[in-house]
């Protein structure tokens, strides 16, 4: 089988990281031509250096990573990172050497791909903000025929918001650039916070991975473990829900997973309800379907299939 071309767009922190393992761990499925970095609650200094310290403990070093926009397209950085949460992921050491770092801008790098790819043969999979791939769509609006789809970790329906009241973080981050990609005619699959809440990392998950006893399952379990106190505390959850994670599961196991195609509309204005996802799952709004929204899956299998891969590196 020939492995399925794509981009990673990202932010690490803890779960985005346990995405990335499995990803860099699917060779065979997933051809990774780059991963592209965007700053959101984490700062871009410490994107760059979790990337690497993720890229370099899969023993990946041939990934190209690209640095991205460093700020939502409409709105000002103030107030949304929390630097003392979110510069690291603690709880594992590892080595990161900037061997993988590219110089060209994420934008530039993702604009460059596309017009050099045959159509609709890349997969941009994005755990994080939608900055880089609204700030390309504005500036090549052409390119977005030539995307074969967009897989994203964000918004929400019935679980409501985890940032908000009303709203997911990746979208609440930029709301903007979340409309702008829902509303650009590609074929679009949504992994929400609906999903993501149904694939819970807790404590006997963990110790299945510490189990596996390699540095890279090790370390899943320890950046997992370190946000398991903060969502019981805050959601009253048995353990850290694996979001991006969903995102990689998806493409490669699919099956696993039941949704339905929806019109999916952004709040950009209200400050109140700003970031909320209005999913018109009955379709009473009667406006065209412009994504698949994921609404339920097989943790089970989700885990079976993580752990598997992660246990390859």
């Amino acid at each position: 089988m020939t492995p399925r071309k794509i981009i990673i767009d990202t932010a690490p922190g803890q779960d985005d990281a346990i995405g990335l393992l499995t990803a860099l761990a699917s060779p065979a499925e997933l051809d990774i031509l780059g991963i592209t970095l965007v700053a959101s609650r984490v700062p871009m200094d410490a994107v760059v250096h979790n990337t690497q310290r993720i890229c370099d403990i899969s023993g990946r070093p041939d990934v190209p990573v690209y640095r991205g926009c460093d700020r939502p397209l409409r709105r000002p950085v103030a107030g949304l990172q929390r630097p003392e949460v979110d510069v690291g992921l603690d709880g594992f050491d590892a080595s990161a050497p900037l061997t993988n770092l590219r110089d060209e801008h994420a934008v530039d790098f993702l604009l460059r791909t596309l017009r050099e790819a045959p159509e609709r043969s890349i997969t941009l999979c994005c755990f994080a903000p939608l900055t880089n791939i609204a700030t390309l769509l504005e500036r090549a609006p052409d390119l977005g025929p030539r995307i074969q789809e967009i897989v994203m970790m964000g918004g929400s329906h019935y679980e409501l918001g985890d940032i908000t009241p009303m709203a997911e973080a990746n979208v609440w981050l930029d709301p903007d650039a979340a409309r702008i990609v829902l509303q650009a005619g590609i074929a679009c699959t949504v992994v929400p916070l609906d999903v993501a809440h149904k694939v819970i990392a807790g404590p006997e998950r963990l110790a299945e991975l510490r189990e596996i006893g390699t540095e890279p399952a090790r370390a899943a379990a320890a950046w997992a473990d370190v946000l398991v106190r903060l969502y019981a505390e805050t959601f009253g959850a048995p353990g850290m829900p694996l979001h991006a994670p969903c995102v990689i599961a998806f493409l490669l196991r699919p099956f696993l997973f039941t949704g339905r195609h929806v019109n999916i509309e952004v709040e950009t204005e209200s400050d109140l309800t700003r970031g909320a996802s209005v999913v018109d799952w009955w379709g009473m709004t009667m406006r065209p379907p412009n994504a698949l929204f994921l609404s339920d899956v097989d943790p089970n299998g989700v885990f079976a299939v993580l752990s598997e891969r992660i246990a390859r590196l």
